[in-house]
């Protein structure tokens, strides 16, 4: 079940020195999509915590936004075991009970109602590797569709974002990209690559750890960071069109 709130993100998202996220902030909270979970504004009944529901996750992606970053990773969407409970993409909740994540306060509190706190593996991959690279503190994570695309009546599931959800969030990704002018783009898997064509903007395709890619994605991080030739850059197309599926 979803209950709907209004949360204001301009005020949790915006500080004096964060002026270019407030149109960020007010693309992030207007999105009511069928069959989609705005992590910022919806809460996620029964399964959030007394802790968590939208406004924390505001605090959450605000903290992690905090930083004069010179990384940004980019992945396909909200995925029900990650970003859909905590508010930052590739981050599950276990990374954030255990203290895992630069700049979010944790003192061990669980976030959800489930059994076990949730874990999901693509998170645990981008953060063991930034760990390992020593990027952790200067880099943040963000999708190419912003927000949480589920199958009808079942939240805790993932499905891939339509032709016209990916087209949608192309703003909210474009307008994200312009709090961050001097960052270095990453985009993790093929929806990635097409959106920031999509909205002009080159970037250095990795693989998505999911489905068997840790290990290129890590060697394909650590040769972009570290690099012995050059590698693969996914370049803009000329104009601005629709994502192809």
């Amino acid at each position: 079940m979803i209950s709907h709130t209004h949360a204001s993100a301009t005020r949790p998202l915006s500080t004096q020195s964060q002026r270019p996220l407030e149109r960020f902030a007010r693309l992030l909270v207007a999105e009511r999509g069928e069959n989609v979970f705005n992590p910022w504004t919806d809460r996620d009944v029964p399964i959030d915590g007394m802790l968590n529901g939208p406004e924390a996750r505001l605090a959450r992606l605000r903290a992690h936004l905090a930083v004069s970053a010179r990384r940004v990773l980019i992945g396909e969407a909200v995925g029900y075991q990650g970003c859909h409970v905590t508010g930052i993409p590739f981050t599950s909740e276990r990374l954030v009970m255990t203290g895992g994540v630069p700049r979010i306060a944790s003192h061990g509190e669980r976030l959800s109602t489930r059994h076990i706190p949730w874990s999901e593996p693509s998170a645990t991959i981008v953060w063991s590797t930034l760990r390992m690279l020593g990027l952790e503190r200067d880099t943040i994570l963000w999708n190419a569709f912003g927000w949480h695309p589920h199958r009808a009546g079942h939240l805790q599931s993932n499905r891939t974002p339509t032709r016209e959800e990916r087209a949608r969030g192309l703003d909210l990704l474009a307008a994200l990209l312009d709090a961050f002018p001097r960052a270095q783009l990453f985009a993790l898997g093929r929806h990635a690559e097409a959106s920031l064509r999509a909205i002009g903007r080159e970037a250095i395709a990795l693989r998505h750890p999911s489905m068997g890619g840790a290990r290129a994605f890590r060697e394909g991080l650590s040769a972009a960071v570290q690099p012995r030739s050059a590698p693969r850059v996914a370049r803009p197309r000329r104009g601005r069109a629709a994502v192809p599926s």
